[in-house]
């Protein structure tokens, strides 16, 4: 299965896959990418042994898909449960090659990836946590119609200044009415 927005692809990740996702996760101790990505958060590099030992996380996963432009890995969506038996699904991206930030290939890649969230689990929101310092990620969550549900207020510590936890969210019926309207 794969989903399709012009040049942008979003499929589950395969073998085939591991070794530009290695590159670009975690070959670097402090990659660029992880500057925005809950930097507040440890990030160790692995070797590439390392990272193979955990590759049947990654390979066919239904919470964990590649993101292609022109065939070439950019980046990953996923989505984990905060919740399973009420149905509370978290999502999440990575746009990890700096090249591809910026040119709405984010939010592309999430609106494909909430759509098949929402045709294939039983869910009536998805929803997502940032950070303040985040800002294009945030735009992210406006573009695509999500609600800010909570402002965690000066609980996020980066580079000696407190930063707030920010929690997009969207349910099913706002999804499929932002869908009548949009042109992504």
């Amino acid at each position: 299965m794969a989903y399709r927005n012009g040049k942008l692809t979003l499929r589950p990740v395969t073998e085939d896959d591991l070794p530009r996702l290695w590159e670009l996760t975690y070959k670097e101790e402090s990659p660029e990418w992880k500057k925005w990505d809950a930097p507040y958060f440890e990030h160790k590099a692995l070797s590439y042994e390392e990272y193979l030992s955990k590759s049947d996380q990654f390979i066919n996963q239904d919470d964990f898909w590649a993101i292609l432009i022109n065939d070439k890995l950019i980046g990953t969506v996923s989505y984990y449960w905060e919740h399973k038996p009420s149905n509370w699904l978290e999502m999440g991206i990575g746009i990890y090659d700096p090249q591809y930030w910026s040119g709405g290939y984010g939010t592309r890649a999430l609106s494909l990836w909430i759509t098949h969230l929402f045709q294939t689990l039983p869910l009536v929101r998805v929803g997502f946590t940032t950070w303040s310092g985040n800002f294009r990620m945030v735009k992210v969550g406006e573009k695509l119609g999500m609600t800010m549900e909570a402002r965690l207020r000066k609980c996020r510590f980066y580079n000696g200044e407190y930063y707030d936890s920010i929690r997009m969210g969207l349910l099913r019926e706002e999804w499929e009415e932002f869908n009548k309207k949009s042109k992504l």
